[in-house]
């Protein structure tokens, strides 16, 4: 290695870390990510970083040999060769890096991504009509809700590469609540599902979300049995990915909703997740998943394991969980399990969802 490759390497070092932390973001699809080489994609993550960001340091010195011989500069010594300033490198690599997503992109080992909405739309624009509907109105959901959901991109509409879900009491008084009384609104918010577009049975579903803050705010990514319309709730079955009360800011739930035995009375098993630190789950995104199969149902929030359930620990139930389900959005405001928001209560609140992304693995059941 010549000096001045030498010099160079430190120097891509020691800018690493930095891009590193970009690199941490909004993750391709596999379709995306796939467009840069199998060979790149079977690295290990940070090899991949490191194959991807020198490619593009290589594109930057070839650009800027043919017009400048001046040094590139490290603790103050100079040496002939290719100008690469920390601005062209920032532009080269780090762009690049950020985008193919490395050490964090969506190709899973294991996993074949074959659904996923990563909410990429002109800033303003709704929700794609061929991956998501809306549930509206404003009947309390069975759970004394106190919003009503609308299917305007007042309430949901995607921002700066997220979908964002804004509950508010902006316009609420244009609308009609059957709960708590028939009368006027007092909060508008939205809820989407994949219901007659999208559904699958085993595989993982997974999402990046940040989530909203404050007493009586009910956010959830969550699933549903496709036989819903038919097989009413619970015996349908529902899976909670992500599920918050606001007066628990640091706590997710992960939920499975079915049956007792011989009923048709709700006999749910839950497991919870507390961020470590004393951090709030809405002062960042976190990614929130299921793995789902035959044989078990695992949660993770950031790929930390936290809830396992089986149908072994489904004991005096009745498992609901071996057919297709679809996927919600929403933010709900009240309810018996949150309470109502208070003086303390500060809106417009947003969920932010970067992306949702479903795999399967190979053999697995065909999303319907």
């Amino acid at each position: 290695m010549t000096q001045h490759d030498r010099e160079l390497s430190r120097a891509f070092d020691e800018q690493a870390s930095r891009f590193e932390a970009r690199a941490r973001g909004k993750r391709p699809s596999a379709p995306r990510q796939a467009q840069f080489g199998s060979a790149v994609a079977t690295l290990d993550p940070m090899r991949s970083f490191y194959v991807l960001a020198t490619f593009a340091l290589i594109l930057a010195a070839c650009s800027s040999s043919s017009s400048s011989t001046t040094d590139f500069a490290s603790d103050g010594a100079a040496e002939a060769g290719p100008v690469v300033d920390a601005t062209s490198y920032d532009s080269a690599v780090g762009d690049a890096v950020a985008d193919v997503g490395a050490p964090q992109d969506s190709a899973l080992a294991g996993w074949t991504l074959v659904w996923s909405d990563e909410f990429d739309g002109p800033d303003g624009s709704a929700v794609d009509s061929t991956k998501w509907t809306h549930d509206v109105g404003g009947t309390g959901w069975g759970n004394q809700e106190l919003e009503y959901y609308t299917d305007g991109t007042q309430n949901a509409v995607v921002e700066g590469g997220n979908l964002v879900i804004t509950a508010t009491t902006d316009g609420a008084s244009a609308y009609t609540c059957s709960y708590a009384s028939s009368g006027t609104c007092q909060y508008t918010s939205a809820r989407l599902k994949t219901e007659g577009l999208f559904s699958q049975q085993y595989g993982r579903f997974e999402a990046r979300i940040q989530i909203p803050e404050g007493q009586g705010l009910w956010p959830a990514f969550w699933m549903l049995g496709f036989d819903i319309a038919t097989n009413a709730w619970p015996m349908c079955g529902e899976i909670d990915v992500m599920e918050n009360i606001g007066s628990q800011p640091s706590i997710n739930n992960g939920s499975m909703h079915m049956p007792a035995a011989g009923s048709t009375s709700d006999s749910d098993l839950t497991g919870t997740y507390t961020l470590p630190g004393g951090a709030n789950l809405g002062d960042a995104f976190h990614t929130y998943a299921i793995d789902w199969s035959a044989s078990a149902v695992n949660f993770y929030v950031d790929d930390n394991l936290y809830e396992t359930q089986t149908p072994g620990s489904a004991t005096n139930r009745t498992w609901e969980f071996d057919k297709p389900f679809f996927i919600l959005l929403n933010v709900a405001v009240g309810g018996q399990w949150p309470g109502s928001p208070d003086a303390t209560t500060t809106f417009p609140q947003t969920m932010k969802v970067d992306w949702v992304r479903v795999y399967q693995t190979n053999g697995s059941q065909q999303p319907g």
